[in-house]
């Protein structure tokens, strides 16, 4: 059933037509809906999390930005600011807002703007709450690392959990965590094999189960019995990491497990940042996939209700406007960034990965053949969605074709040369090289920057150590360093040192160093 059944009929457009000029109403939404979604499941054989379908004025868009997009959140002066800054650029004209945003939850919530025409309600609901929702579902990455059942759950409990922490303690100081916390967020995740699917609903328990076990032993005359010292053996630096499970690319869960001054709702405020953190870490890996599959799935179901008389030629041109504008890619040298436009990429990749199954070319089956000509394009676009994040994906399925219509080449730079040297084009190793490039500029490591803790002595100067491994010319923004090293120091309590290594050599490039705030006690 739609979600916007029980939203009231309007008068029906003429000649078969689900909508007729640029006003809709409910009623409108409720037939295009019904009529993608036909489409979508029954023809494209999309597979999708339940709907539900928001609409929001541009203002609360705005909001929705500030918030990373999800419907409810704790409260931190830095969604405020992040407001006030998208508002005075979009009032000023120096931005515009996105069509819609659509959550990665189940339900699936898209959020589509109430100043939207009839026509862009329709192709964002094709390409938000089926396009989406279909790879938020099904692509591996979402599949293994996020738990959409349990984050809008979640979230209601971490906005609930500081909100008391706030009233308890201070709102200063439920802040200062916060904005440490957040300072850290981007080392506040496991990106590796060793990582699980959180359990988002059983940790809400497990932190209630925490807070009980606590009340029910506490008793204050603990606290005036006289310590005991316990004699220890011999604590190599060895054993030492060995017991601290060092080295650990997860800051916030070290800190969260084993900084010695905190409090117990601090780590939970520690926690609640950093498993939030962990649920978009998928997000950036397919970014270009993402949006490249929502966009051909946009256009694709916009094109047959045009072909069925379902839609007009006014709405169809729209539609092709407004697609054009999603996709287009700035030139090199027009002023847009080294970064392709992901909708862009990911669009003509889609178009053309159909036409190599449909209608390939020799060269197609050359370079393809184990696709081309498969007469499947649904399906192998199917299994691509599911299977590959963007680095992947671009090295499988990025075609001499695609390079051509983007006009590539690569060129190498030489610090040592006084020229830019142009060493890869249109022929076959050149291909294979710029595939080979743009594959490597989507790299996961290349989001975030190689640093681990290494060691602490957490019976001698509690210093804690930490390595970036990186290569000379690659060291970290000196301004930026010494601002996240003072918030780690602040959480952990004692000095904090962070040597830059080259991976190569061993050789020490840069030492950083920072200490707490507050004098440890």
């Amino acid at each position: 059933m739609s979600p916007l059944d029980a939203i009231g009929a309007a008068a029906a457009p003429p000649a078969g037509l689900l909508y007729s000029g640029s006003e809709w109403n409910f009623d409108i939404l409720r037939r295009s809906y019904d009529a993608i979604e036909r489409i979508a499941l029954d023809e494209l054989k999309l597979d999708v999390y339940p709907n539900r379908i928001e609409v929001i004025t541009s203002e609360q868009m705005l909001d929705v930005y500030t918030s990373h997009g999800m419907p409810l959140i704790y409260k931190h002066w830095s969604f405020g600011k992040r407001f006030v800054g998208h508002e005075n650029a979009y009032r000023r004209g120096l931005m515009g807002l996105a069509y819609e945003v659509v959550i990665n939850s189940d339900p699936c919530i898209s959020y589509l703007m109430e100043e939207n025409s009839a026509t862009m309600q329709a192709l964002v609901i094709a390409h938000a709450a089926f396009g989406h929702n279909h790879f938020f579902k099904n692509n591996r990455l979402f599949r293994e690392w996020t738990a959409p059942s349990g984050i809008l759950d979640y979230l209601e409990f971490a906005r609930g959990y500081i909100a008391q922490c706030e009233d308890r303690h201070g709102v200063q100081a439920v802040e200062r965590i916060l904005d440490a916390a957040h300072a850290l967020q981007n080392q506040g995740v496991h990106r590796h094999s060793g990582a699980r699917v959180i359990d988002l609903k059983a940790e809400q328990q497990r932190e209630r189960d925490r807070r009980e076990h606590e009340d029910s032993v506490f008793n204050d005359l603990w606290r005036t019995v006289p310590g005991t010292r316990v004699e220890k053996g011999p604590d190599t630096a060895a054993e030492r990491r060995r017991r601290l499970g060092l080295p650990e690319e997860n800051v916030l869960y070290f800190l969260e497990k084993n900084a010695p001054l905190l409090a117990p709702w601090e780590r939970e405020v520690i926690r609640i940042v950093r498993l939030i953190a962990q649920y978009f870490y998928p997000q950036p890996q397919a970014k270009m996939m993402n949006e490249g599959c929502a966009t051909w799935v946009h256009y694709e179901i916009m094109s047959r209700l045009h072909a069925r008389g379902q839609i007009d030629d006014a709405a169809f041109l729209e539609t092709i406007h407004s697609t054009t504008n999603v996709i287009t890619q700035p030139g090199f040298d027009s002023g847009g960034g080294p970064n392709f436009n992901p909708y862009a990429l990911g669009y003509a990749m889609m178009t053309d990965i159909a036409r190599v199954c449909d209608a390939p070319t020799e060269e197609d089956r050359a370079w393809f053949p184990d696709i081309a000509g498969n007469g499947n394009a649904i399906g192998t676009l199917h299994h691509a969605w599911a299977e590959y994040r963007d680095e992947s994906f671009i090295q499988q399925f990025l075609s001499p074709a695609v390079m051509r219509q983007f006009k590539l080449f690569r060129l190498r730079d030489d610090t040592e040369k006084p020229y830019l040297l142009v060493d890869a084009i249109h022929d076959a190793q050149g291909y294979r090289d710029i595939r080979r490039s743009v594959a490597r500029s989507y790299d996961p490591g290349n989001f975030y920057v190689d640093i681990e803790i290494v060691d602490v002595d957490l019976s001698g100067d509690r210093c804690l150590r930490l390595q970036h491994r990186t290569s000379p010319g690659h060291l970290l923004d000196e301004k930026d360093a010494r601002a996240s090293l003072r918030h780690l120091a602040d959480l952990w309590g004692y000095e904090v040192r962070l040597l830059e290594i080259d991976r190569q050599t061993d050789t020490v490039l840069a030492t950083h160093l920072a200490s707490p705030p507050r004098p440890a006690t």
